[in-house]
C-alpha cells in the first residue's frame, strides 16, 4: 500500500505499538484533525468542517526549531455570503481530486 502512513504509537511509559493505515485523526480542540499522504509523496493535514459550522478551522503552522514547528488552530467565523460556509477556492494546489 503506497499510500499507507506507518504509526508508531507511544504510552506514557515509553511502550511502542507499530501499525500502518491510509488516514488517521486526532480529536484536537473538539475538532478532527485528518493526516493523510495524497499520493505524490505529500503530507496532508485538514480539519473537518460540518454542515452548519459558524466557524472556520484554520491551521497555522510556525517553524519553532531546525527540525520542530508548532502547529495551532484557530477559529474565525464563517461568512455565510461565502455559500454555505465554506469559503474555500478550488485550485490546482488544494489537494482535493476534482
Amino acid at each position: 500500500m503506497a499510500d499507507a502512513l506507518r504509526l508508531i504509537l507511544e504510552d506514557d511509559d515509553g511502550t511502542q505499538l507499530e501499525t500502518s493505515c491510509t488516514r488517521l485523526a486526532v480529536v484536537w480542540q473538539g475538532r478532527e484533525l485528518w493526516v493523510q499522504q495524497d499520493g505524490s509523496g505529500q503530507l496532508l493535514i485538514g480539519v473537518d468542517v460540518e454542515d452548519g459550522d459558524t466557524e472556520y478551522a484554520n491551521l497555522v503552522l510556525r517553524p519553532m526549531a531546525t527540525n520542530l514547528v508548532s502547529l495551532q488552530l484557530e477559529m474565525e467565523p464563517a461568512d455565510p455570503a461565502d455559500g454555505a460556509g465554506d469559503g474555500h477556492v478550488h485550485g490546482p494546489d488544494c489537494g482535493h481530486h476534482h
